[in-house]
């Protein structure tokens, strides 16, 4: 398909507002973590500014960080990156003019990975490496709403209402650094069977406090978290929360539970989803293309909140047909954009977008 002179652009590939902040397109990078601090202090690295520098350059419309930790002990693995301190903000900040200056718009993603932390990083070097970090091996204790450990891991320490408390304090905190750093929005992680999303799970979560029990008290932590970050986050600014929409077993959190607590999370001022899927327990989920996709439509149906979809959208014209088809009002693209940092530029040469403007000066020679 080429477009003719005058034709609208796909809407893949058009401009569109989220909130009040605008965005050259509807392509996202998914939040894609890379266990790439080497020195273990959470501070990112020239790694991380060629990382999402490239997909800046290479036409995303919002560039979203890998899990970023609110906490020491809230990191997925000890070469996670960090917010809890002001040397991660500035350097950060450095990344955040970069991916501006191309013209992408760059959100942070604030995680605590719960009862999942402190386990090694996804990388070759550590293959032979299974399960939690020891302490004398920079590990650290975990914590989660319970006792009962993620399989495979060591057992967390269940967390206090005082230590709860804790929790969103360390979010909020984050929030303030992220806004210091220059970011354009805040993503919330609440999926994935992280710390959120393990208070969420009826599966993990066998509290009988009210942080656990029926759905307002296991839905509690995240509203907390969304109300007190969204005071500190500017008005202006977009917050994204993400979700798991289902754990994909019967009994555990699931679609239904979900749209009451995306309408929760409208109510108290979130401006956007992001929906997943699965994590907070071992599933068998029947992954393929675009399988996550039913879900967002599912929960953007419940809400009058824009939705973004994500789980193997790879091809341009399947992603325009996401758009098309009311699934979702955007798509995110993980791991396609791991081996194709100017995925967006090739979806415009696939829809039939001749626009040079698209690519940075020194590319365009290189345009399709």
């Amino acid at each position: 398909m080429q477009l003719s002179p005058g034709d609208p652009s796909p809407s893949l590939l058009a401009p569109v507002r989220l909130g009040e902040l605008s965005l050259r397109n509807r392509i996202w990078l998914a939040p894609m973590c890379q266990y790439m601090v080497e020195a273990e202090d959470g501070v990112p690295t020239d790694w991380h500014l060629v990382h999402l520098g490239s997909r800046a350059a290479g036409g995303f419309g919002l560039v979203i960080t890998e899990a970023t930790a609110v906490s020491p002990e809230g990191r997925i693995s000890p070469r996670d990156t960090g917010l809890w301190s002001d040397e991660q903000a500035r350097a950060w900040a450095r990344i955040v003019r970069f991916c501006r200056e191309q013209g992408s718009r760059i959100a942070v993603q604030l995680a605590h990975a719960g009862r999942k932390a402190s386990t090694w990083p996804a990388l070759p070097a550590y293959s032979r490496r299974r399960g939690t970090v020891p302490e004398f091996a920079a590990g650290w204790r975990t914590v989660g709403p319970t006792t009962d450990p993620f399989p495979g891991l060591d057992a967390p320490d269940a967390l206090s209402r005082e230590e709860i408390a804790g929790v969103v304090a360390d979010f909020v905190a984050a929030a303030g650094r992220a806004e210091e750093a220059g970011f354009d929005a805040l993503e919330l992680h609440f999926a994935h069977g992280y710390l959120v999303h393990e208070f969420l799970s009826p599966l993990v979560n066998t509290r009988t406090d009210e942080y656990g029990g029926d759905g307002p008290g296991r839905r509690r932590l995240a509203r907390e978290i969304a109300v007190a970050v969204r005071e500190r986050w500017p008005a202006d600014r977009p917050l994204i929360v993400r979700l798991s929409a289902t754990d994909w077993i019967d009994g555990g959190w699931d679609i239904e539970q979900s749209a009451e607590l995306a309408r929760e999370l409208e109510e108290v001022g979130v401006d956007a989803l992001h929906v997943s899927t699965g994590g907070a327990v071992i599933a068998d989920i029947a992954v393929g293309p675009e399988y996550q996709v039913g879900f967002a439509r599912t929960l953007r149906e419940a809400v009058s909140l824009p939705v973004a979809a994500v789980g193997l959208i790879t091809d341009p014209t399947g992603a325009q047909a996401v758009l098309d088809r009311g699934d979702a009002d955007f798509v995110a693209i993980g791991r396609a954009a791991l081996r194709e940092p100017a995925w967006p530029l090739r979806a415009a040469h696939e829809l039939g977008v001749r626009d040079a403007s698209l690519y940075p000066g020194a590319y365009r020679r290189g345009s399709w």
